[in-house]
């Protein structure tokens, strides 16, 4: 086979969650397959060392521009070009037009639902890359020969949402947790981090961003009626957020003072994550909807106890390792915090059975069942060009 994967945002500085899964797929990928050919059609970005070309992986750099016009015109046109016998597409979206057999990567359809707090916040970038999707991926589910996703609830709202009566060709592959998440205690490495990111000496710790389903606003809320109540005080350090939107955040919840007991750190290096896990006493992921969530299983693997959701996706990746709440009750997360904080047995059993829980989550295996599907693919579609 010749495969053509799409990794746009793959040399990009600043990754995230979704190019993260394709570079570990891709990594995976080299490890466990030397027999099919690759090709792996990125943009031209700074961070060109992230992925590296082997004798049956070939890297091809795009130019053209906006990603709706890079996707739909100068992707379609390369893999082409470059005879691929299919295509996977590995962020939710991919070319409407191609008559290459098709597989794509659908995270989620939250930006599809009808859920009115999703559609408030959030920056124009996002709101436009939503009408983006909106557009595109009704059209692509009907042409795909193969859906991937990421876990049982995601294929089941997929499904239930399109009304996928045969919902064969929709699969849940779960992501995985890198190698490198793993509990820190050289002390060097710790006190680098500290100093780099500038963290307290103890600290919560929150992936917030300005999508709303990561419920950021719940947490500061959660975060000033815990210090409004507690001799403690614990600081939250929150990472890759804006100041001034964390300042127009707290002045509309009443409390403008907890910028004091924030640390913002910036940008955090995906290779510097274990060793922030590592420091912090409690990890906040309280999102209001998840396909997946990647960060529980990464703070687990570093020996940190999780407070996440009781919804969506998130019970059944944390299974009984984290303490769950309902992540529209804010004295939830409250209440969450304070018995972790007192409770040390429960502490330290969520922190045992969140090691137990992230091993059952690897990107080889998940790279294994990729490779899967695109071998059915591949023997289906030869199937049919010989009838």
């Amino acid at each position: 086979m010749k495969i053509g994967i799409e990794g746009q945002r793959l040399f990009r500085k600043k990754k995230h969650g979704m190019d993260m899964v394709a570079l570990e797929l891709i990594n995976n990928l080299q490890k466990i397959d030397t027999i099919n050919q690759y090709v792996i059609f990125v943009k031209p970005d700074l961070d060109n060392e992230c992925l590296m070309e082997t004798i049956n992986f070939k890297i091809v750099k795009l130019h053209g521009g906006f990603y709706p016009i890079w996707e739909q015109y100068a992707l379609l046109k390369a893999a082409k070009a470059h005879k691929c016998d299919i295509l996977h597409c590995t962020s939710n979206t991919a070319p409407v037009f191609t008559k290459i057999p098709l597989i794509v990567t659908l995270h989620d359809i939250i930006y599809l639902e009808s859920i009115s707090v999703f559609k408030k916040a959030g920056t124009w970038y996002q709101k436009f890359g939503n009408l983006y999707r909106r557009l595109v991926v009704p059209a692509i589910i009907k042409k795909s020969k193969k859906i991937i996703t990421v876990s049982k609830f995601e294929r089941k709202r997929i499904a239930d949402f399109f009304k996928m009566n045969d919902s064969n060709n929709l699969i849940a592959v779960y992501n995985g947790v890198s190698e490198h998440f793993k509990k820190i205690d050289d002390p060097v490495l710790l006190a680098q981090t500290k100093k780099k990111y500038n963290l307290p000496d103890e600290f919560f710790f929150h992936l917030g961003n300005t999508d709303p389903k990561k419920n950021t606003r719940g947490v500061l809320k959660a975060y000033s009626e815990f210090l409004k109540a507690s001799n403690t005080k614990i600081p939250l350090v929150m990472l890759d957020f804006d100041r001034t939107e964390l300042t127009k955040i707290l002045k509309e919840i009443g409390d403008s003072d907890l910028i004091n007991h924030i640390q913002l750190t910036g940008y955090v290096l995906n290779a510097d994550l274990p060793a922030i896990y590592s420091q912090c006493k409690i990890f906040l992921y309280p999102s209001l909807r998840e396909s997946f969530g990647i960060p529980i299983l990464e703070a687990m693997a570093c020996g940190t106890p999780v407070i996440t959701s009781n919804t969506s996706s998130m019970p059944e990746i944390a299974g009984d390792a984290a303490y769950l709440i309902n992540p529209y009750k804010t004295e939830e997360i409250t209440e969450a915090i304070n018995k972790l904080l007192i409770d040390s047995v429960l502490t330290a059993n969520l922190i045992k059975k969140g090691y137990i829980q992230s091993q059952k989550f690897s990107w080889n295996a998940m790279a294994k069942n990729v490779l899967k599907i695109y071998e059915e693919v591949y023997s289906s579609d030869n199937m049919h060009n010989n009838q």
